[in-house]
């Protein structure tokens, strides 16, 4: 049996969706079976609030195929059944499923507010740096926000520790005026001359933050 937790840490699971896609529900445990390898082994997936495995069954024994999470076993014949099975986690995955990186109370907050005000998803769009997402304007594709997670020395203090932050657009005629270095530094990662960077960190509070996002999206609409 596969332990599933790793393919499933920070993702937040969508129930609803499991049962769409073709969970049944017992005991509460969502449980889903599909048969592979033209009917030979079959596919079981077993998904709760703490816990998640995956296992193949030989349909032909009535048993479970041990060799498929075997390091080192190898083969055209086992290749094939990986495949498969490995195909159906990554779609479970994808199809039902959400990102659930930011920890954060004000970030979930600000999550919360765009999604709301904006009907705007965080979009991951790096594979290599699935703790950085953004905001885009639908009307016109142009980012107006990011988030990302990163060590304050990267903001220029003398600190390794790990913060949340959000990007934002803001005007270039104003920006030095409101930088302090404090609560709020030049855009990381942006364009300095146009964008800010605030601390998710209660050092400013929500209602600041939201007229700034708001302003932000404002400025992105503009050509």
């Amino acid at each position: 049996m596969r332990n599933l937790n790793k393919e499933f840490e920070h993702k937040n699971i969508e129930y609803t969706k499991l049962l769409e896609y073709g969970f049944t529900l017992k005991n509460n445990h969502y449980i889903f079976e599909q048969k592979i390898n033209d009917n030979h082994f079959k596919v079981q997936i077993e998904i709760s609030n703490t816990s998640q495995t995956s296992k193949i069954i030989d349909l032909s024994t009535d048993e479970e195929y041990i060799l498929m999470d075997i390091k080192y076993a190898s083969g055209d014949f086992i290749g094939k059944i990986k495949e498969e099975y490995e195909n159906i986690l990554n779609d479970i995955i994808i199809k039902c499923t959400t990102p659930n990186i930011f920890k954060s109370k004000q970030a979930k907050e600000i999550i919360k507010y765009i999604k709301e005000k904006y009907d705007d998803d965080l979009e991951y769009l790096w594979k290599k740096f699935s703790n950085n997402a953004i905001w885009r304007n639908k009307t016109n594709h142009k980012w107006y926000g990011a988030l990302l997670i990163l060590p304050e020395n990267k903001l220029g203090i003398d600190s390794d520790q790990i913060i949340e932050i959000i990007d934002l657009r803001y005007p270039k005629d104003k920006i030095k005026e409101i930088i302090d270095n404090q609560k709020i530094f030049a855009g990381y990662h942006m364009n300095k001359n146009s964008w800010i960077t605030i601390r998710l960190d209660g050092s400013m509070n929500n209602k600041e933050i939201f007229k700034l996002i708001d302003n932000s999206y404002q400025l992105s609409l503009e050509k």
